[in-house]
């Protein structure tokens, strides 16, 4: 019993003992994690290449853990460093035993006989002194490391922290630096020096001790060739590269994006960041801004932003938030693409198709331009001109402001509003009231990506249609764009953007005829005439310019990409110069070009239909209307008639309108009459000298009221309105100018304010008076007896 209970005791204790041994070297022995250290953000697009980096907050170039390796370098290494790598359990007892030997030969350490394994726990410890104990220590973390990695990882691990000279650590890093290149990519001649460098790191830049690197490099390539791993040839030519010169500086493509995306990396301990952009458009499209960037500089513009939109998946190819030229006195670190901005006229494309898509008009309806008055608020069109009456499509092309103000009054405000928000504008944040009509020409602020997504949601909707046979995925636009390659907007996707609903999505029909009015854009020339812009490949395109000249946008889409420019300054200085047709425009057609070719979309005939549309209108064709068949959306039947066509009766020699009160019945002549409210047809006629005024009526035949009604009216004011006037410097009040319309601008028209004659015109019915302050009425009336009034108060300002 005495002699029993010893031994037991000792049992219990190596029980004990191998317990806690076992519990520490499978918990608690290495340490979690296992390389406590900051790494370097960075960025690599969808083929791996790297876009852009940032150094480690501890000053190291110390790329995230690779998950690939090349073969030649894990072949150079594992010859190099552990030759028995993938049979050892973590420590080589032949290799410690030589090591031991060297050592005491030597008198010093002179080789650890260390693995590759065995490194790891050296590296994760930050190079500890060299003892009997470390090495033990060494030993068996090694084996709990084997255990716990496959080699290949081992390998991976290994080399992703090995210090490669300078403050370049790990193999990504290091080939870079040292050869522009990926580490998966690397030839013979750089993995084995990459190889032979951990083991002497500072010999690479040091200006002396490159030739002993150079060397090593060399006598692991002759092992290499021995091994029968290279042949000859490979050899002979491995031997001839130089190394390397002073490390390069890493790529910095999408720097803005970059910065952003490092601030999340941080957060959430990813320091690796694929997305969807390509290395080589995106090089292509900064070289791009850089050329145009050189050409705007010298009229005082200094910014340029483009994103490229991959409208089949929705991923962004191209990202380039500014032309880092501009210098940091000129904010180029400024990621301009997502800077809310004055949108000018970018958005009149989504109310046509809006206004398509309900039927509020027709692609050719006649839209009225002319002077308007909405509360105070009178805005102009670029060219400072009026047409009149101009085609909806072709008030689309020539960006006419003052039809697309009628057409949003027409449509409503609050709806049109509403569908912005639903396609992702998520800038447009305040309620309609607050920007009122000025929405469509740049009321709103909105970003460069979300713009260009909407447009690339058009797009994609008309891809689809097409390809499913009329059918529509039950997909709804939002933020419709993704940096995550492969996501295809799939919500899942850490980086995919969440839907917005849409209550009524644009259809197929009202996308296609919107896209088709885009194709041709006009601007006024310098001698007043219309010059035409075309693409040389088929592009559905806007430009726009925000008042002030502070913004000049151009977005193009096609079946394949959608194209957004911005051009401006950063801090918002407006320059004359900066208009999106000659500033923005020229770099979008730049930028497609770089682009592979694209198509066209087929019509969606499923989505249209064939209707009688009247020639000169473009509304639906009436009775009395010279009509076409044309291709509308299927909403165009519930349009309205054409309003303008009427049928005349005529005096037998058709020089008079008469009636049966006057001339019997049968000896009149009928006639179709295009006849336009005298304030378009005032400003039509301009244009259109085949336009003819009504006969007038015959002195034997009485006019019905209608007649009377339609031969004046008033383009200022328009309605009854308060009319504010300023003083003159000497305090006296400013002249008020009063127009008129007349059908027959030959008529004499005679004016009075308060039952005073005030003057007679002819032709130009234009006339300047100084009213009183207070209501008064004006009173016009013509030679052949047609009359008009309107009241009016007049607001003196205040006498300083």
């Amino acid at each position: 019993m005495n002699i029993s209970t010893p031994r037991r005791r000792i049992g219990y204790g190596t029980l004990l003992f191998l317990l806690v041994f076992s519990i520490w070297y499978v918990f608690l022995a290495l340490p979690r994690p296992l390389f406590d250290r900051p790494y370097s953000p960075v960025l690599v697009d969808s083929r791996g290449s790297l876009l852009s980096a940032r150094v480690a907050t501890d000053g190291q170039w110390r790329f995230p853990v690779t998950d690939s390796l090349s073969e030649k370098y894990i072949r150079a290494v594992t010859t190099f460093e552990d030759k028995r790598f993938f049979r050892h359990p973590g420590f080589d007892v032949r290799a410690l035993a030589r090591a031991f030997r060297q050592n005491l030969n030597a008198g010093t350490i002179v080789s650890g006989g260390s693995t590759i394994t065995m490194q790891i726990i050296r590296l994760a410890s930050d190079d500890p002194p060299r003892t009997i104990w470390e090495k033990g220590r060494e030993i068996v973390l090694s084996t709990r490391l084997e255990w716990q990695y496959s080699k290949r990882r081992l390998l991976e691990i290994y080399a992703s922290h090995a210090p490669f000279g300078g403050n370049v650590v790990g193999i990504d890093a290091a080939a870079w630096r040292y050869f522009g290149k990926p580490a998966t990519r690397i030839s013979w001649a750089e993995a084995t020096l990459l190889a032979v460098l951990p083991n002497s790191p500072s010999l690479l830049h040091l200006g002396q001790g490159r030739d002993d690197l150079l060397a090593k490099r060399n006598r692991l390539l002759n092992r290499l060739h021995q091994q029968s791993a290279i042949d000859s040839l490979t050899l002979e030519a491995a031997l001839a590269e130089p190394l390397p010169p002073q490390p390069r500086a890493l790529p910095n493509e999408a720097p803005h994006l970059m910065a952003r995306l490092s601030q999340s990396q941080k957060r959430s301990g990813a320091y690796r960041t694929t997305v969807s952009l390509d290395q080589n458009l995106q090089i292509r499209v900064s070289a791009t801004l850089d050329q145009h960037y050189r050409r705007l500089k010298g009229q005082g513009i200094h910014n340029l932003a483009a994103i490229v939109i991959h409208v089949p998946t929705g991923e962004v190819r191209a990202y380039v938030g500014n032309v880092l030229a501009a210098g940091a006195e000129h904010g180029n670190m400024v990621d301009v693409i997502r800077s809310p901005r004055s949108t000018g006229s970018i958005m009149k494309p989504f109310l046509f198709a809006h206004a398509l898509q309900d039927g509020t008009i027709l692609s050719e309806s006649l839209l009225a331009d002319h002077p308007v008055n909405f509360n105070g608020y009178r805005p102009e069109n670029y060219g400072l001109t009026f047409s009149g009456a101009v085609p909806a499509r072709r008030a689309l092309s020539r960006s006419l402001n003052i039809p697309f103000i009628q057409l949003l009054n027409q449509y409503g405000q609050e709806r049109f509003h509403q569908q912005l928000r639903d396609l992702g504008l998520t800038t447009i944040n305040r309620p309609p009231e607050h920007y009122g009509l000025s929405l469509i020409l740049g009321g709103a602020e909105s970003r460069l990506d979300e713009l260009t997504a909407a447009y690339a949601w058009m797009g994609r909707t008309l891809n689809i249609y097409n390809q499913f046979d009329g059918q529509y995925l039950p997909e709804k636009p939002g933020r419709w764009f993704t940096f995550a390659p492969g996501a295809n907007l799939r919500p899942q996707h850490p980086l995919a953007p969440e839907f917005v609903d849409q209550s009524a999505q644009l259809r197929a029909g009202a996308i296609w005829k919107t896209f088709e009015a885009m194709q041709e854009v006009e601007r006024p020339a310098s001698r007043g005439e219309w010059e035409q812009f075309r693409s040389s490949r088929q592009i559905a395109w806007k430009t726009g310019t925000s008042v002030g000249f502070r913004d000049a946008w151009a977005i193009g889409v096609t079946p394949e990409y959608a194209v957004g420019i911005w051009a401006g300054n950063a801090n918002g200085e407006g320059r004359p110069g900066l208009i999106g047709i000659h500033a923005a425009g020229p770099v979008l057609f730049d930028i497609f070009d770089q682009l592979p070719p694209t198509s066209w979309w087929d019509a969606p005939y499923d989505d249209l239909q064939e209707i009688r549309v009247c020639h000169q209108s473009g509304e639906l064709a009436g009775p009395h209307c010279p009509a076409e068949v044309q291709w509308e959306t299927r909403s165009a039947r519930g349009g309205r008639t054409c309003p303008y066509h009427r049928l005349l009766h005529l005096d037998p020699t058709g020089t008079f309108q008469a009636d049966a009160s006057c001339f019997p019945v049968e000896t009149l002549r009928h006639q179709s009459w295009f006849i336009l409210p005298p304030r378009m047809a005032h400003y039509y006629r301009t244009g259109h000298p085949e336009y003819r005024p009504t006969p007038p009526v015959h002195p034997d035949c009485s006019q019905s009221d209608s007649q009377k009604d339609e031969m004046m009216q008033l383009i200022y004011p328009q309605q009854a309105r308060r009319i504010q006037v300023p003083r003159n410097a000497d305090g006296t009040l400013s002249r008020t100018v009063f127009e008129l319309a007349h059908q027959r601008p030959d008529t004499k028209v005679f004016w009075h304010i308060d039952d005073r004659f005030m003057g007679v015109t002819q032709t130009f019915h234009v006339m300047e008076f100084v009213p009183e302050p207070g209501p008064h009425t004006l009173t016009l009336v013509d030679e052949a007896g047609h009359r008009l009034e309107q009241r009016f108060d007049i607001l003196a300002a205040p006498a300083k």
